[in-house]
Order: C-alpha cells, then sequence, then structure tokens
C-alpha cells in the first residue's frame, strides 16, 4: 500500500509504516457469569456493571519503531432490567491519544460493512470514514421482551422480540494529527472522484438507530438500521436491512 504525504517541495510518497506498542488491559465484572464454548464465550445478562481499561504505549527507536505515543481507552456497560418492559443493555466509551502521529494509528472507529448485523461496531458507517484522537460514544439496546407482540394472539405464539438502539459517537482531531507539509503526516485518503472518504467529527456525533425483530424461529434477528446525519459523505446509505443470527434463552 502507498501511503502519500506533504512536504515543503510537494507530494511525496512511502510504503511503510513501522510501529511498536506495549498495552495493558485490566477487566472489573462483578458476579459475572458465562456460557463457555470449545472457541467461544456467551456473556449471561448481568445487572452489575462491567468496568474495562486500555493503556497503549507506542515505543520509538524499538525494534524500528517510528512513533512515540499513548492511548487511554475506557469502557463501562451495564445490564438494566425494566420490568414489565422487557431489559436494556447501555454502555459508555471514551478515549485519548496523546502524540502525533499517522491517521491511520489514531482511533478509527469500528464500521461494520456487511449485511450482518453488529451489535458493537456501527452499521451504515464506511470503512475509514472517521477519525478520531479524542472520543467519547454511547450504545443503548432495549429488548422489550414480547411487550408488545405478546398482546397479538398469533405473534404471542411465535414468541418474536422487539429490540430496538441507539448508538451515538463524538469525537476530535487535534492540530497536530492533521496532516500538513510541516509534519509529514500521511494525507486522508481520497476516493477515485478525489473526494476525501476519511473525516472527523468535529461538528456533530455521528447517529444511528434501528428497529428490529429478534427471536425468528429462536435464532434470527432482523433490523432496519438509520442513519441520521453525515448524509452528504461520499457512498453513505440512510437506511439498510441487517439480520444476525442469535440465541435467545
Amino acid at each position: 500500500m502507498r501511503f502519500n504525504y506533504l512536504t515543503p517541495d510537494g507530494v511525496a510518497q512511502r510504503n511503510t509504516i513501522i510501529t511498536n506498542e506495549l498495552g495493558l488491559m485490566l477487566r472489573y465484572a462483578p458476579n459475572e457469569k458465562f456460557y463457555q464454548a470449545p472457541d467461544a464465550r456467551l456473556y449471561a445478562f448481568n445487572k452489575y456493571p462491567t468496568f474495562q481499561l486500555w493503556y497503549t504505549a507506542g515505543l520509538k527507536g524499538v525494534m524500528g519503531g517510528e512513533y512515540s505515543y499513548h492511548v487511554l481507552r475506557a469502557k463501562v456497560s451495564k445490564g438494566i432490567y425494566l420490568s414489565p418492559f422487557g431489559w436494556a443493555d447501555a454502555t459508555i466509551e471514551a478515549g485519548r491519544v496523546f502524540g502525533q502521529m499517522p491517521y491511520t494509528l489514531l482511533v478509527l472507529h469500528p464500521a461494520n460493512q456487511t449485511f450482518s448485523y453488529s451489535s458493537n461496531d456501527y452499521n451504515l458507517m464506511n470503512n475509514f470514514e472517521f477519525v478520531s484522537d479524542k472520543f467519547a460514544s454511547v450504545n443503548i439496546s432495549h429488548n422489550f421482551a414480547g411487550f408488545f407482540f405478546n398482546r397479538i394472539p398469533l405473534l404471542r405464539r411465535l414468541k418474536l422480540r422487539e429490540v430496538v438502539t441507539f448508538k451515538a459517537l463524538w469525537g476530535g482531531l487535534d492540530e497536530r494529527n492533521r496532516p500538513n507539509a510541516d509534519n509529514g503526516l500521511i494525507q486522508f485518503p481520497v476516493n477515485d472522484a478525489g473526494e476525501t472518504i476519511t473525516n472527523t467529527l468535529e461538528a456533530r456525533p455521528y447517529i444511528e438507530a434501528s428497529v428490529g425483530i429478534s427471536n425468528i424461529f429462536r435464532v434470527l434477528r432482523i433490523d432496519v438500521v438509520r442513519r441520521l446525519n453525515y448524509l452528504n459523505l461520499p457512498n453513505t446509505t440512510p437506511l439498510a436491512l441487517r439480520a444476525k443470527f442469535q440465541m435467545e434463552f
């Protein structure tokens, strides 16, 4: 892959970026229960909060590492019982990057460009669409556990479940991490039409929401996902259908 960057004499190219990292992750999950399979772990719904903390250090000069930086991220998740209206899962996450580095080493927010619904990623965001060196996000999913469908005899027999989700992402990018001829950072990529496809989030948060039905044949979930803003960017999809195989008990 070729990376373009600016110099006082114009555009230059490089083929590689070398970085080495040292990381630490701490996780505290009181009263957590899960089902253990040979190659996967399914966590049970838990009303107690789960705390996670990540620290990453970039090691400049170690085994050819080119950048020195520090990254802090924190996440708090909690299940909430809302009887008789079902239950909700809420997650709040925030992070900060300290240092100067190319956008490929900053926070590229996780996009999902498959037809499968992702609970954690942004289902109508494109890959490399948004980059930040500081961010905060909220992800709320609510399962009504048949509160509405159970009032309709046929649907009650099918044991369908209503689900809604809301995801919002705030972010920003320091001036030192914006590519220019003085800092020599690699430029944001562009498409064939010359439009920049990597953007920042200073103007407003990215927001998407969905409404879906789960427990279809006990294994299938289908969601209608709506992207609520940044619709003027290249190759955006405002509305889409996503499906997911999901066992429910």
